[in-house]
């Protein structure tokens, strides 16, 4: 395959279609493609998820065998070890997403080296005299096919040492040398002298890692009986070579999120100075990531990840100041990075409400701290450099920390502005003595459940499982905990775990909920709300209800059987479900995740598309025919490997012993399932699908009800159109129609409001025109116009000036209760008087109980406090004439 001589021009592709055309790329090659795992990693050694290649390390270090050798996927990544980068450098982020392609024990370095130059010089149409390789310097394997095979020219494979061209999982396990490709901007100045490490020329793109060794404790290195491909391509960066952009920020992937965090600051991106468009790539990168956060179910904290998120957040908000912006604004800007990445991950519309709540909670509790802390940061900022010091104290650094909320990050990146370093020794110090004194401040420490368990997993047995054949069974109580702490006795109104020798209440696993019932035994009875697994130890949950319980009693477990049968229903139904999907829709299809509860299902399969109603109404009409049919459930225990062999289907990622049950409807569905179910599928009764959606790329969700569950479901929506029809005077099959209609009512009726809104403020701001004082060659005119909202007082604003030419106009307005809008806007003249807009409506707006900002002759703002706007108005007109005086 050798090198072309003709230049060959990279397609203009949007993010969203690199990432496509990589996929479907891999796909057409027999790779199956994966979802983007969580932010959350299963590896409970990684905080968070930081490279493509981390959801399948189980795999590449032998402690899981997969269910496919080829595997493709998008990864959403963090990372936050060079965060002082981000917005600095060109291509530095915190969020970032992988493109990965994966084999695991089929094929190796010949195969991938020549699907990666595929790939990067036809589908993206990268100049093959654009890329330079580089290779593991004893690589003569990789450096021969780059140059035999591929044809690349000797001088243009780089041989490099361990640091760059070596991938290991740790200091022992399987590891091998990398082959990575690099995009050359200016291939003009030539081959002479190739210097990867100049990132002003070239780009590294692809990272295609092959491992083939084993490293023992002593360094020794021994060939894999298994040799593994793991790749990772940046999308941010093939944007930015593709759509010929000089940094990853201003490529479709992040742009559109600075844009909307530059009309809120009232600047204009590619005119702001340097610093300024530093901030804005910061906002635009973090609220990338903390969107991403929060959808996955990240809390901002002051512990692990969600002390990330926190640091994340609150540098946004810092970043947003330096712009000018004082009011509340990372919710807005999120608006527009969910619209921007959800069709890649439709989890984030999905999780929209959480992640502003969290944004708007986190934002409100820093900005409360932020202003005392700042200044008292400059404070001692300036006393250090007053008297000559290299570092801010750590004691100082601590209080920030302590009292106001300061990240030490964020301190040492502030004091870096002023070349002021930070004593992070001393700082680590009061950090260890604080936490001294709040241990001794507690007599007692309390043991988290699963604390407690493992101190008593030496006295308590595995508890063995009866709920299968059983719905009721005579027990003993092995232990009993409250409040995670192991006692003897708990006596009635508290709230207890209890742990039981043999137990019918089934644990949550494998998506399905814990039973309910109770436990009750000589004047005891404990309400049982939950159950859940601690390896072989079933904990139950519960409230004693009466009496007390105690070690060593012996009790009656009774579960509640209405329950059981609404969780036995809603789970077989989602093995019928995803028979039928597979029938339907993809025979590929597979399941990513599931939920079974009392009174719904919710099912995660892979699937490449969306689903047509066309779909839906199919899947749900083979599901009620399975049910109606009658099928009687077959369950037996097989050795895995024979369970496989029938066909029965697995959930990747999921354990599995070396026996397994089956649950067989045959003709229907077989599949590896340790949860209850129905005996035989008529017993379910009926299933309606009540949404679907998709959740990540790649991933759909089919949400749905079955059993008496869906008896529940019509009952509410029969319920609700009743009431609509008796509301809107009309049938059922008229509501449709008599909805759209008022929609277009009320639309055209805002419309007119909004238009006779302008018009209003047009007239009004007309009036007062002739209310100007002047000044020398200046007019000032400070009014008030009612109920005016801040667009029309803005345009009431810039009209007014152009009418009275040089001068300085200022309105405010109390377009709703609560809410104060303000607006300046001054001529050149005015602004070469040393006056700026955006910094006088600002403090103007702080005597409202807000403040905003923006550019020198135009800028908004807000406040809260309405009876304040007249007495602002007033000092903003003494200002304007002390200021404009002859």
């Amino acid at each position: 395959m050798p090198v072309s001589r003709s230049q060959s021009q990279p397609h203009m592709l949007s993010g969203a279609e690199i990432r496509q055309k990589f996929l479907s790329f891999y796909a057409d090659r027999g790779h199956k493609v994966l979802p983007s795992a969580s932010l959350i990693p299963e590896d409970p050694t990684v905080l968070l998820t930081i490279a493509g290649m981390l959801p399948f390390k189980p795999i590449f270090l032998g402690q899981r065998q997969a269910d496919y050798e080829r595997a493709t996927s998008a990864q959403k990544c963090i990372r936050t070890n060079d965060i002082e980068n981000v917005g600095r450098t060109a291509r530095h982020h915190t969020f970032f997403e992988m493109l990965g392609n994966f084999s695991f024990g089929d094929y190796f370095k010949e195969q991938a080296i020549a699907w990666a130059w595929e790939l990067s010089t036809q589908v993206f149409g990268l100049s093959p005299h654009q890329v330079v390789v580089s290779v593991f310097e004893e690589d003569d394997e990789a450096f021969a096919i780059w140059r035999d095979q591929i044809g690349i020219a000797a001088h243009r494979i780089i041989r490099m040492g361990a640091a760059d061209n070596f991938w290991a999982a740790g200091p022992t396990g399987p590891c091998g040398p990398c082959s990575e490709l690099y995009y050359d901007f200016y291939p003009e100045q030539g081959d002479e002298a190739i210097d990867l490490e100049d990132d002003s020329r070239f780009i590294e793109f692809y990272n295609l890692v092959f491992m083939q060794y084993n490293r023992d404790s002593e360094g020794t290195l021994t060939p894999l009986q298994n040799q593994n491909i793991d790749t990772g391509l940046g999308l941010e960066r093939m944007a930015q070579i593709l759509q010929k952009k000089p940094n990853n920020y201003e490529t479709d992937l992040i742009f559109p999120i600075i844009q909307a965090a530059a009309a809120i600051a009232d600047l204009d991106y590619t005119q702001a100075d340097e610093s300024a468009q530093v901030s804005l790539k910061v906002i635009g990168d973090h609220v990338r990531a903390v969107t991403h956060l929060i959808a996955d179910g990240v809390k901002a904290s002051n512990e692990e990840r969600g002390y990330v998120l926190r640091r994340l957040i609150r540098r946004v908000v810092r970043h947003g100041r330096l712009l000018g912006i004082e009011q509340p604004f990372t919710v807005k800007v999120a608006e527009a990075a969910i619209d921007l990445m959800a069709a890649a991950y439709p989890n984030l519309k999905e999780r929209e409400v959480a992640i502003k709540a969290e944004l708007e909670r986190e934002e409100k509790r820093f900005l409360e701290t932020l202003d005392r802390g700042e200044k008292l940061l400059a404070e001692t900022i300036a006393q250090a450099m007053a008297t000559q010091q290299s570092q801010i104290s750590g004691a100082d650094a601590f209080i920030l920390y302590d009292t106001y909320g300061f990240p030490v990050e964020l301190t040492e990146e502030i004091a870096a502005e002023q070349g002021l370093g930070v004593d992070l020794a001393s700082y680590q110090a009061e950090m260890a003595q604080q936490k001294a004194r709040s241990r001794a401040a507690h007599e007692t420490i309390d043991l988290t459940v699963q604390g407690s368990l493992d101190k008593l997993a030496e006295h308590v047995h595995s508890t063995e499982f009866l709920g299968y054949s059983a719905s009721a069974a005579e027990t003993q109580v092995e232990a009993v905990l409250v409040a995670g702490k192991a006692v003897e006795q708990a006596k009635t109104g508290t709230m207890v775990q209890v742990v039981l020798s043999q137990t019918p209440f089934y644990a949550e696993s494998g998506g399905q909920i814990g039973d309910r019932g109770y436990l009750s035994g000589d004047n005891l009875l404990i309400r049982v709300e939950d159950v859940k697994k601690e390896g072989d130890i079933f904990v139950h949950f519960g409230r004693v209800e009466r009496g007390q319980v105690g070690i060593g009693d012996r009790v009656s477990a009774q579960i509640d059987r209405a329950c059981r049968r609404r969780a036995q229903a809603n789970h077989t139904a989602t093995h019928l479900l995803q028979a039928a999907l597979k029938k339907i829709v993809d025979s590929s299809i597979s399941q990513a995740g599931s939920l079974v509860d009392f009174d719904r299902l919710r099912f995660d399969f892979n699937c490449p598309r969306a689903l047509t109603a066309e779909d839906l109404q199919q899947i749900e009409e083979q599901v009620n025919t399975w049910i109606a049919e009658g099928h009687q459930a077959d369950v037996v225990i097989l050795p895995i490997d024979d369970a496989k062999a029938r066909g029965a289907v697995a959930m990747f990622g999921e354990k599995y012993g070396d026996e397994v049950r089956v649950i067989d409807f045959p003709g229907v569905s077989m599949e590896l399932c340790g949860g209850t179910h129905v005996s035989n599928t008529a017993e379910i009764g009926a299933f309606k699908i009540t949404s679907e959606s998709g959740i990540s790329a790649g991933v759909r969700r089919i949400e749905a009800v079955a059993g008496p569950a869906v008896l529940d479901y019509l009952n509410l929506r029969d319920q609700v159109v009743r009431e609509l029809s008796d509301r809107f005077k009309a049938k059922p099959e008229e509501l449709p129609e008599r909805i759209a209609n008022l929609q277009a009512e009320l639309k055209s009726a805002h419309k007119a409001i909004d238009t006779l809104k302008s018009e209003l403020a047009q007239a009004k701001s007309a009036q007062l025109v002739s209310d100007a004082k002047s000044l020398g060659d200046f007019k000032v005119l400070v009014s008030a116009l009612e109920g005016v909202d801040a667009e029309a007082l803005k345009g009431a604003a810039e009209r007014l000036l152009q009418k009275l030419g040089e001068g300085a106009v200022v309105l405010g307005s109390v377009p709703e209760a609560d809410k104060v809008s303000l607006v300046a806007a001054f001529s050149p003249a005015v602004v070469k008087k040393g006056l700026q807009a955006g910094k006088f409506i600002g403090a103007i707006a702080k005597l409202c109980g807000g403040g905003g900002g923006g550019r020198p002759n135009l800028a908004q703002a807000g406040g809260r406090q309405p009876e304040k706007l007249e007495e602002a108005l007033a000092i903003a007109s003494q200002q304007l004439l002390e200021a404009l005086a002859p």
